[in-house]
């Protein structure tokens, strides 16, 4: 058996000035829970510490399928896709199962601080576009699966146990005391997700927001990775909305002081040019798919054939077509099972958040005034030069 390696990188507390930035405007989390991770200072909550090194170490498959992205850059839509390509397009399962159950997020209980958990507990005493794409490639359009089974649980998000930190876990299982099966739940929600992964059958469909360095060195020469890049402003709108919905982190303010926070490497997984110029860099891999969403939401049809075709899956026309009609934006956000609907119940998304939102490129111009529209195109720009990375123009 392979020695593991140690971590490679520092892991250290989040310089104070930032850190008071950072704790004024998410109030659902702690001000000791922010990290900066390696040379880049990847920012995560604390609980990654507890799960670096076997994130790195993890064993691959060599089936295994990594659907890696910035945060809402199509990292869903793109998974559930995936699941049914690699599972046959088995739709009954699809959507029967949540996704974020056949699809573990990797880093997840990063999320699920103890504080949480223990409101949520006393309160009630007594998984995306292109993710579902490439599953439905890799399991041979198994849109029966793909209905029955959500797309959380066909395609793992390797380390959604990160998000779930300890205090927020905490203050759900508060809110949920006296009800067995939900704080079941929770309690599977803070399991490691390389514990989740290493009981999936294979082929994995493995999710995850960490860059590519802080995952297994091994990849992309071990197994498939799909990586999906999206135009940062619509990035930071989609972040902005989620962030807001979601109580683990909580983020209280407006658009404007959200963008200013995401300029500034100061929004959990950023910085965000880092992130997705690591995958760019490895894109010409014949193991690495590098996908931008606008290319799904543009041309959907000819995306799934070009995922497919790298999945090494074979489809008829007619199946495709089928897989396309299933995906399709309109029909994805309507599909429960890709939509988190047990995070509402449990109390992490707030109970009229939407984590399938409009899905549209482009979007961010209704949010952008002309200031803000000038220092993103000069950012943009500035983070570019030295490289052939453009986004597409819609």
């Amino acid at each position: 058996m392979q020695q593991p390696k140690s971590f490679p990188f520092d892991i250290r507390d989040v310089e104070e000035h930032e850190n008071e930035e950072l704790c004024k405007y998410f109030s659902g989390v702690n001000g000791k829970c922010n990290i900066q991770v390696g040379p880049k200072k990847y920012l995560l909550l604390s609980d990654y510490k507890n799960e670096a090194e076997s994130i790195y170490n993890m064993p691959l498959r060599t089936d295994d399928i990594f659907i890696v992205t910035f945060p809402r850059s199509g990292t869903t839509w793109t998974q559930a896709i995936v699941w049914l390509l690699a599972y046959d397009l088995d739709f009954s399962t699809a959507n029967k199962i949540p996704l974020e159950e056949r699809s573990v997020f990797l880093e997840f209980s990063m999320l699920m601080h103890k504080g949480i958990l223990e409101k949520l507990k006393k309160v009630h005493a007594g998984t995306t576009w292109t993710q579902a794409i490439v599953w439905l490639l890799a399991y041979d359009l198994d849109f029966s699966t793909a209905n029955k089974i959500p797309l959380e649980e066909r395609s793992v998000f390797l380390e959604f146990p990160l998000l779930m930190h300890k205090g927020f876990l905490d203050k759900l299982k508060k809110v949920h005391a006296g009800k067995e099966e939900k704080l079941k739940a929770l309690d599977l929600l803070s399991v490691p997700g390389t514990v989740q992964v290493a009981a999936m059958p294979s082929p994995r469909v493995i999710k995850t927001h960490l860059p590519m360095s802080l995952l297994p060195p091994s990849l992309p020469d071990s197994c498939k990775v799909v990586y999906v890049a999206r135009d940062p402003r619509d990035v930071a709108v989609s972040c902005y909305h989620l962030n807001s919905e979601f109580q683990s982190v909580k983020f209280n303010g407006d658009f404007k002081t959200f963008w200013s926070l995401f300029v500034k490497d100061l929004v959990y997984w950023s910085p965000f040019f880092d992130h997705l110029k690591e995958a760019w860099e490895m894109r010409h891999h014949p193991n690495m798919m590098f996908l931008f969403y606008e290319e799904l939401s543009q041309n959907l049809s000819a995306t799934v054939k070009r995922i497919a075709d790298f999945l090494g899956k074979e489809y008829t026309a007619e199946q495709l077509d089928d897989l396309c009609t299933h995906i399709k934006f309109d029909n994805f956000k309507k599909n429960t099972s890709v939509n988190i609907v047990n995070m509402k119940e449990l109390g992490i998304m707030a109970p009229k958040g939407e984590f399938i939102r409009k899905g549209k490129s482009g979007g961010w111009r209704d949010y952008f005034d002309a200031d803000m529209s000038r220092e993103a195109e000069d950012w943009i720009a500035k983070n570019l030069q030295h490289t052939d990375l453009r986004f597409p123009t819609v």
